[in-house]
């Protein structure tokens, strides 16, 4: 026979039963919901880091054409007035530049391997252009192995040609600088030309807003910026990001 306290303790058991079953139905469904949100979620960084890789190799891709375009035609016009001692060391030199090429094909690089490259591209200039080119490259020796966007400085050195040197007579003067300024990294790319930076003001050309894409896509949580800065003597384009070395390394 039950006694009075069994008794109670069963009618509980009972009452309490089904709401104990409903709370336990509850929490798997919200721990199930949960688990479909943080899969989703997980799966949605994912593709975004797809898109960016994706839109990052896009963006990097576009100089390229346009950039051995024009250096086929400083080839070309070599041929044309018979230079051929200086046609076949811009053959040679582009041989090495295609080389260096297509063996960057990481989303960065250091500031050394971007040097090698841009030395690539003046000394082809330089046997176009004979003595009217001046060239400086000034490299602070904190900033060789900084990581950076391929094609960065190539890019700004390649726009003062097309923007003034090839359209403009006289003496041209070009300027590279690397500096790191505490966290961050200065490249400075400066010529001496007046004529032409309208323009290049006015459509700030593909190949800075391709940098400033490429640099937010590299360094997300990070200051970026390129600036094109118009003076009494000549043009610069400035862009600024901060400063990391290699992860791999």
């Amino acid at each position: 026979m039950l006694t009075v306290e069994a008794f109670s303790l069963n009618i509980m058991i009972a009452a309490l039963a089904p709401l104990l079953g409903a709370f336990t139905l509850l929490f798997l469904f919200i721990f199930e919901k949960r688990i479909d949100l943080l899969e989703k979620q997980t799966r949605e960084i994912a593709l975004e880091r797809e898109l960016q890789t994706a839109l990052y190799n896009q963006l990097n891709q576009e100089i390229q054409p346009h950039f051995f375009f024009n250096t086929l035609n400083s080839i070309l016009s070599l041929a044309r007035l018979d230079r051929k001692a200086e046609l076949i060391r811009s053959i040679e030199t582009l041989s090495k530049l295609l080389k260096f090429k297509y063996q960057t094909n990481n989303t960065f690089i250091t500031i050394d391997e971007e040097i090698t490259y841009v030395n690539y591209y003046l000394e082809i200039q330089k046997i176009r252009f004979r003595d009217r080119l001046h060239y400086e490259l000034s490299i602070d020796s904190n900033a060789n192995q900084a990581i950076t966007i391929p094609f960065i400085i190539q890019t700004f050195v390649e726009n003062a040609f097309k923007h003034s040197f090839e359209k403009y007579i006289g003496e041209a003067f070009l300027k590279t600088t690397v500096e790191k300024k505490e966290k961050e990294i200065h490249i400075t790319v400066w010529n001496n030309a007046i004529e032409g930076r309208e323009e290049l003001s006015q459509e700030r050309g593909l190949g800075l807003e391709n940098i400033t894409k490429r640099l937010e896509l590299l360094f997300p949580n990070g200051k970026t910026s390129v600036q094109l800065i118009n003076s009494d003597n000549g043009t610069s384009v400035l862009a600024i990001f901060p400063f990391m070395l290699n992860p791999e390394i």
